[in-house]
């Protein structure tokens, strides 16, 4: 049985994408902070050292709170740099992906878009975006696929804490809603159910057509 790990698996996208997975009687280990805090080096790496050998990677986080800039404080800009980038870096440092697997980076459309309340998270998801463009093409050697999701608004807890009227929200929006965290879930299904590997190093702008950039 091929075996999935998804950081942030209990709730929203993570757990969308640890449902569908297990749809396709994958075993799926579904983590919370409690079993892995990308903030915490050692967290991180005890966590890899204890599971090798996987087969489907799931990085998924967080984000960090709505901070002005001028407010942002150097344990701000410390913590968050382990937590978006570094962690999810010794990751995939420690642990070991087996040939013919997937790595999924679940990012934000701030990564093309940045945001001026989302300051933190666009640096450093946008920094991250960089380092996984460059590792797909280590990964590719050992027929690894690595693919970013950059979801726009999709209905989450993140999303109802960053928007102060959700109905007017979904109102300017092109298809007149939030995207399900289920889409976001069948989408990773469809891609490791139907073995599509060529789909590698690439952004998946997953915003039902909100954005304005081409690329």
């Amino acid at each position: 049985m091929k075996k999935a790990i998804v950081l942030g698996g209990s709730r929203g996208i993570g757990k969308a994408i640890s449902e569908a997975l297990k749809s396709l009687d994958i075993h799926v280990i579904a983590t919370s902070k409690a079993d892995i805090d990308t903030s915490n080096l050692e967290s991180v790496r005890k966590f890899s050292n204890e599971h090798t050998g996987v087969d489907i990677l799931v990085l998924n986080t967080g984000g960090p709170p709505v901070i002005d800039f001028k407010k942002i404080s150097e344990n701000d800009w410390n913590h968050f740099h382990n937590q978006l980038f570094v962690g999810f870096c010794t990751m995939l440092q420690e642990i070991s992906i087996n040939d013919n697997g997937y790595i999924f980076v679940i990012t934000s459309n701030v990564i093309k878009e940045p945001n001026s309340k989302l300051i933190i998270s666009s640096a450093y998801r946008a920094a991250f975006s960089s380092v996984f463009k460059i590792l797909s093409k280590e990964f590719a050697k050992k027929d690894i696929s690595c693919i970013n999701i950059a979801p726009g608004p999709i209905n989450t807890d993140r999303t109802r804490e960053l928007i102060n009227n959700v109905n007017e929200f979904t109102e300017t929006l092109p298809m007149k809603r939030l995207g399900k965290p289920e889409e976001i879930g069948n989408f990773v299904k469809s891609i490791v159910g139907n073995n599509i590997k060529y789909l590698s190093g690439v952004v998946i702008n997953f915003d039902g057509a909100n954005s304005n950039f081409v690329y």
